[in-house]
């Protein structure tokens, strides 16, 4: 742990760190001489799953899903879209983002698109609050954008790596209980369909199309622009604090009410959770310390490594190490306090239950991942309003979501053969970019416009150009 660590910020906020300092030294010094600490760490740490050997071609940011397409095409507009979808042919193409989805929905050995050079505002309407950007910018560089115009985004996920087309296609979503996923701000799209049709919709002209086309996981043609609600530009007021585990899974939906973004983290194996809430901030001084996650999350895997054989002592370790009334605020620009970097890679499956069985769904998901001694990443639990897109996980229903995460080159199975269940039982509908295992027929009953999506899909990609061995699973498509 570093000299610095809880140290006072120059605003007399703490850093935000899990151990209090020294609590390493004190661990490594209880268990000197007795072989405890070398045998949890060696049996504990050591890794079943398949490593992420680098392989030729494509991969994506986690390193699970990979492929080698014979071509990589990167149009700069239309036009030289147009004639990658002709020189793809009947072999058809995918597109690719940021290669933030777990699930294998890019990976093809046919022809891969990036829109990265389809990137910027394009226009924006100030009497309708709306602009229209190219769907390969990048949201770090949109809520940069908007900015400089005096505008912002209503809310944003937690990371800010994705290009806007791949945040909607995948549902992509913050938190907050009032707020909406990313693609429900979305007022108009234009597609281009695999033949090189291009079609415009919005919620005046062909809304249904709208409706489809907001969440689609890139199975309907290439998203070339998006016209997209913004606010003006907004300061927040972020408030990071340790409760009890209980304490905060009972004043969870409380916290939610009270504050605009709300969200936790449990962190296993401690006893305790992390809440992290933002406010509008109408000042206009600046407070931010650099982010402590890393250390968190180092601070976590050491008491998995030390003492992952040992459960209770594990806790009672953490109880004692942990400081409970540490705190971090911070006070900013919205997109520099919702959106986080993470450097440390992982593997993560996510889905979406019905907000009043949020709390008794993460409690058996928490007692689920505490079977298991080798748990030390934290999980996620978030709010998302409802909205009407037809392949919305939040499709008219408000909505929480768990995200539970297992640090890359670790076993990351049991997320689907352990906590899967869990979901099923709950109703949960799955994050599109995230692990899971369910299919057509489980997914035509938790999604009221499934087939009307199907058919939808058909109706413009009738030879299947858009759809890779995964996708083609996933909706059923045999022909």
């Amino acid at each position: 742990m570093s000299n610095d660590d809880n140290a006072q910020t120059p605003h007399g906020e703490r850093r935000r760190t899990v151990l209090k300092a020294g609590a390493g030294i004190a661990v490594t010094a209880a268990f000197a001489g007795s072989g405890i600490e070398a045998r949890a760490a060696a049996d504990v740490a050591a890794p079943t799953a398949a490593t992420t050997t680098p392989a030729p071609g494509w991969t994506n940011w986690s390193g699970i899903a990979r492929c080698t397409p014979k071509a990589i095409e990167t149009p700069g507009d239309e036009a030289e879209l147009a004639a990658a979808l002709r020189k793809a042919g009947a072999a058809g193409a995918r597109c690719v983002g940021a290669g933030h989805s777990f699930t294998a929905l890019v990976p093809t050995e046919a022809t891969l698109i990036s829109l990265d050079r389809m990137s910027g505002i394009v226009a924006s309407d100030a009497q309708a609050q709306t602009v229209t950007l190219h769907a390969g910018t990048r949201l770090a560089l949109l809520s940069r954008q908007l900015d400089t115009q005096g505008l912002g985004l209503r809310n944003l996920p937690d990371i800010d790596a994705q290009s806007f087309a791949g945040a909607i296609a995948t549902a992509t979503h913050g938190t907050g209980k009032d707020l909406p996923a990313l693609h429900a701000d979305v007022v108009g799209l234009r597609l281009m369909t695999p033949g090189g049709e291009v079609l415009d919709c919005s919620t005046e002209r062909n809304p249904e199309l709208l409706a489809a086309a907001r969440v689609s996981l890139g199975s309907l043609g290439v998203i070339t622009q998006a016209t997209v609600r913004v606010v003006p530009a907004f300061n927040l007021h972020r408030r990071v604090f340790l409760k009890p585990l209980e304490a905060m899974l009972d004043e969870a939906p409380a916290l939610a009410e009270k504050h605009r973004n709300f969200e936790f983290y449990y962190l296993p194996f401690t006893g305790y959770a992390a809440g992290i809430t933002n406010d509008l901030y109408t000042g206009t001084d600046t407070v931010q310390s650099p982010s402590a996650d890393e250390d968190m999350l180092r601070d976590l895997k050491r008491l998995r490594d030390w003492l992952g054989w040992f459960p209770s002592l594990r806790r009672w370790v953490a109880g004692k190490l942990i400081d409970g009334e540490q705190t971090e605020e911070a006070k900013n620009r919205s997109w520099k306090l919702l959106s986080t970097q993470r450097p440390t890679k992982f593997n993560e499956t996510e889905c979406h239950v019905p907000r009043a069985d949020g709390i008794a769904c993460v409690r058996e998901v928490i007692a689920a991942l505490e079977r298991r001694n080798d748990v030390f990443f934290p999980l996620e639990f978030r709010f998302v309003k409802a909205d009407d897109a037809w392949l919305s996980p939040f499709h008219a229903r408000d909505s929480c979501s768990i995200a539970v995460h297992a640090a890359q080159g670790e076993p990351y199975d049991y997320l689907l053969s352990e906590i899967g269940p869990i979901y099923r039982k709950y109703q949960g509908r799955p994050h599109w970019g995230k692990l899971h295992d369910l299919k057509a027929p489980q997914l035509a009953a938790l999604y009221p416009r499934w087939n009307d999506f199907l058919a939808l899909r058909a109706r413009l990609d009738p030879e299947g150009r858009m759809l890779n061995p995964y996708l083609r699973q996933l909706f059923g498509v045999t022909a």
